[in-house]
């Protein structure tokens, strides 16, 4: 927990929520141990969305398609999403979730590896939100900048890593010290990338917001 939990608990409670089908699909993942994004991640996504309004959103981590669906919800009307997932158990989920909604038209997914799609990627989006697999982040960042737009908004979660970040890499259990390395290299390169403005955010698991600008 990244804040006090009674804090975090009030917060979420002003939450004025979300449709049935949204409610069933974080019910499902809840239950079938699925990662979704935290209640305090789907506010500040829905206020991000209402104020950059984006024409094109990019996703790197579907899962079974949770975010891409609420990020739809919320976008404004003829924004298209683009979702990469590679875990093949999720990704028929995502499409019955996609299905149900309605939202063919509105979301492509693309299966496989993140790293090798962007890697054959064109085009630019307004929004990148970064939400797969956090010892990746660092391996995805060269090809993420080259596709947002300037002036994009590059969203990245669970940055904090339930607050290990701040321990040394020797407190941390030796199964994530590779990852926990990784992400402190992340949030320096976001940080201190000369394209990039970013601001750390103790939201959820942790949040930056980045925006991509042009220097004189």
């Amino acid at each position: 927990m990244i804040i006090d939990e009674r804090m975090s608990a009030f917060i979420d409670s002003m939450d004025k929520g979300n449709t049935a089908l949204l409610n069933e699909i974080e019910q499902y993942a809840l239950q079938t141990q699925v990662p979704v994004i935290r209640r305090g991640m789907q506010q500040l996504l829905k206020f991000l969305l209402a104020f950059a309004k984006p024409r094109s959103i990019l996703e790197i981590g579907t899962a079974i398609g949770f975010s891409a669906l609420l990020m739809r919800e919320y976008a404004p009307p003829g924004c298209h999403i683009t979702t990469i997932e590679k875990y093949e158990k999720r990704i028929p989920i995502a499409k019955d979730n996609f299905a149900r909604a309605g939202a063919e038209g509105d979301i492509t997914l693309l299966e496989g590896d993140a790293a090798e799609i962007l890697r054959g990627m064109t085009g630019s989006f307004d929004l990148i939100f970064m939400d797969a697999a956090k010892g990746q982040y660092i391996h995805f960042l060269p090809d993420v900048l080259r596709l947002l737009q300037p002036g994009g908004l590059l969203v990245s979660d669970n940055v904090l890593q339930h607050g290990d970040i701040i321990e040394s890499r020797y407190a941390v259990t030796r199964r994530n010290r590779t990852i926990h390395a990784r992400m402190r290299d992340y949030l320096y390169e976001l940080t201190h990338h000369p394209q990039l403005e970013t601001t750390i955010l103790p939201v959820g698991d942790g949040v930056t917001l980045s925006v991509k600008v042009q220097r004189d």
